[in-house]
């Protein structure tokens, strides 16, 4: 492949990145596409085409762009590590959660990092495991009480696996007041609201929520958010 070819098709990768990072999502796929066609060789694009899949439903296709990813002539060792975070949810996405685990669990095993100890942290709450949950989650907090995903996922491991609603207010407040636009942590405090007889304070939050990215690890859906919306 020529050094023309390269440069070509990775001027279009980056189109799609940038089209990716503006939430275009249709234009950034048929972008990804273009620019493999163009021969774009550059790992950050692939994946970024792979997490796009992700967050689009296509978990299959995900794995096989991460796996061309990973075989890149410029992958760093930090891009190896996403790599491998992301393959591990696109396996809890295809129904594998205990070989998701156990890849976040080496990884984590080696450095932690603020991205793993959200992701794991979630995977755990999925796992239905309380007191594993509980103890990573809070391990979590303690690692950046300011991070909005740790914050809701211990929230989640207290209103999902232990029905002890109220410890887990307090956390769900605390990440909305960090990230007004996490679509859980609205959906949760929503619930809240309609428990409480306040339909508009739900609504408004539902509503907010309905207009956001859903990402593949997400508890709330585009689904449950309408229906909550719809039973108002």
């Amino acid at each position: 492949m020529g050094l023309f070819t390269n440069f070509v098709g990775n001027a279009a990768g980056q189109k799609a990145l940038l089209a990716h990072q503006r939430g275009d999502y249709e234009q950034a796929l048929k972008l990804y596409e273009d620019a493999f066609n163009k021969g774009c060789t550059r790992a950050a694009v692939r994946i970024g085409y792979a997490v796009l899949l992700l967050r689009t439903g296509r978990s299959a296709d995900s794995v096989t762009q991460l796996r061309l990813a990973e075989k890149a002539s410029d992958v760093t060792k930090e891009q190896k590590t996403q790599i491998i975070t992301h393959f591990a949810v696109a396996q809890y996405k295809l129904g594998n959660l205990p070989r998701a685990l156990e890849l976040l669990r080496e990884l984590f095993n080696k450095k932690k990092t603020g991205l793993l100890y959200g992701t794991l942290g979630y995977l755990l709450v999925e796992s239905g495991d309380y007191d594993e949950a509980l103890s990573f989650n809070k391990e979590a907090v303690d690692y950046d009480d300011e991070d909005p995903i740790c914050l809701d996922n211990l929230a989640q491991v207290y209103y999902r696996l232990g029905n002890d609603k109220a410890s887990a207010e307090p956390l769900f407040r605390k990440a909305l007041k960090i990230k007004p636009e996490s679509l859980d942590t609205l959906y949760f405090l929503a619930q809240y609201d309609i428990e409480r007889g306040d339909g508009d304070s739900a609504r408004e939050k539902l509503e907010k929520a309905a207009k956001g990215r859903f990402s593949p690890l997400n508890y709330a859906t585009p689904e449950m958010v309408q229906q909550a919306l719809n039973s108002l």
